[in-house]
């Protein structure tokens, strides 16, 4: 759970990358069609991102062992479960996810049921639903939705919503949805959204006026239609809002197309964080300060073994295991704040270092914990107990990006003043 989580994280750090470029820049320009493409391009490629694995060089694991000192005598300390934050983490996401795909449910829904209120013909290559009451005209899929007296009074309206129809916009606002849903935490995707239905208005303006309606006329209509409920947030109303910036576009000259350029820009920016994002690649030969550490030890050599049987040397495997969404040295200030010192064993005055082996599983979940090297039998139990304890982990990965099984050896040192 916890890779799924990270995974959205990252992607949501390169979305709100590109969406804050889009805002800064791409949004002041009148390519709105260009515009409109990119949006939802660079949306999906920032979900591909986060699997792109873009490595550096540094030093590599090279000491002689992982060591950790269990309570001392005197000092006991009680094992205590590790609260669940991973899991916390989830279900308040999950739950952010259902309340959003659960708004768009409620939404289609009221839209459907006021469709079916009406009377339905084809005119001019779409369906026009007319509706009695007095209703904001919007269009979705081929349908335009709007009432007799805006049909009769206002024909600019149909032509502005058929306009929505023929640019396809609802299948950009279906595109958008698992953003929405993926990242409804992420303020700047829902911001980008409102960007991209202001963006439809432009192009739908647009085509207004090019069909020959005269221009101060138009925007003296929208002004007018101005005063009304939103009704259907999933929708491409007429009556959308930020109407100052939808009229300040239709006075502004079209941009020279050396702006397109100036999207290049945004590439640079994009590969840093990538290479911020990703794990370095490690170099057998150099050294690595001392610390919790998972190491090549003098013990049995760690290893990864993938599920067609065939073994790896643990210093080779191209993504190592992490914990807590730390690396192994997490792992070992876990096991070193729940391991409790056996009374039997303090006053034995028993002392030594027990070698743990253990695997965790391409799943995360630690399993198969068993002594290569004991010390007595209550020490080997506790160590035992606290490595089967473990929380999920998340899985090492081989250079093919899939998860793999590893396995490697854990020494902790029993040690009394």
């Amino acid at each position: 759970m916890s890779t799924f989580l990270l995974y959205i994280a990252r992607a949501g750090l390169y979305l709100s990358l590109f969406y804050a470029f889009y805002l800064l820049v791409m949004r002041r320009t009148t390519f709105f069609r260009l515009n409109r493409v990119l949006l939802l391009l660079g949306s999906y490629l920032c979900l591909v991102l986060p699997m792109i694995r873009l490595r550096t060089v540094t030093s590599a694991i090279n000491v002689s062992g992982l060591t950790m000192v269990a309570a001392e005598a005197g000092e006991p300390e009680t094992a205590t479960a590790a609260f669940p934050w991973w899991e916390l983490v989830l279900a308040l996401y999950i739950a952010g996810a259902l309340v959003t795909l659960a708004v768009f449910a409620v939404s289609s829904w009221k839209m459907g049921r006021l469709m079916a209120k009406g009377e339905e013909t084809q005119r001019e290559g779409c369906r026009l639903v007319l509706l009695d009451q007095d209703i904001p005209s919007f269009s979705w899929g081929r349908r335009v939705v709007m009432s007799r007296k805006d049909l009769e009074e206002n024909p600019a309206i149909f032509t502005h919503e058929r306009m929505h129809v023929e640019c396809r916009h609802s299948l950009d606002l279906l595109l958008f949805l698992p953003f929405q849903i993926l990242f409804w935490w992420n303020p700047l995707v829902w911001i980008t959204r409102e960007e991209l239905r202001l963006l439809h208005e432009y192009q739908a303006d647009e085509g207004v006026i090019r069909k020959g309606i005269d221009a101060t006329q138009y925007q003296l209509l929208l002004v007018r239609k101005a005063v009304g409920d939103q009704r259907f947030t999933l929708a491409s109303g007429f009556q959308h809002a930020k109407l100052k910036n939808r009229i300040a576009m239709m006075f502004k000259p079209t941009s020279s197309g050396w702006m397109r350029w100036s999207y290049l820009a945004l590439i640079p920016v994009l590969i840093l964080v990538m290479y911020a994002c990703n794990n370095p690649k490690k170099n057998k030969k150099a050294q690595e300060p001392a610390g919790y550490q998972v190491t090549v030890t003098d013990e049995p050599a760690a290893v990864a073994e993938t599920q067609e049987g065939e073994a790896v040397e643990f210093s080779v495997i191209e993504t190592k295991p992490g914990f807590n969404g730390g690396d192994a040295n997490e792992f070992a200030v876990w096991v070193n704040s729940n391991l409790k010192y056996p009374e039997q064993a303090k006053a034995d005055n028993a002392q030594g270092r027990v070698m743990v082996q253990f695997t965790i599983g391409a799943d995360g979940t630690v399993r198969d914990a068993k002594i290569l090297r004991g010390v007595r039998e209550d020490l080997d139990a506790e160590a035992l107990r606290v490595i089967s304890a473990s929380p999920k982990w998340t899985p090492g990965y081989n250079a093919d990006g899939k998860a793999v099984p590893v396995t490697f050896n854990m020494p902790i040192v029993y040690k009394l003043k």
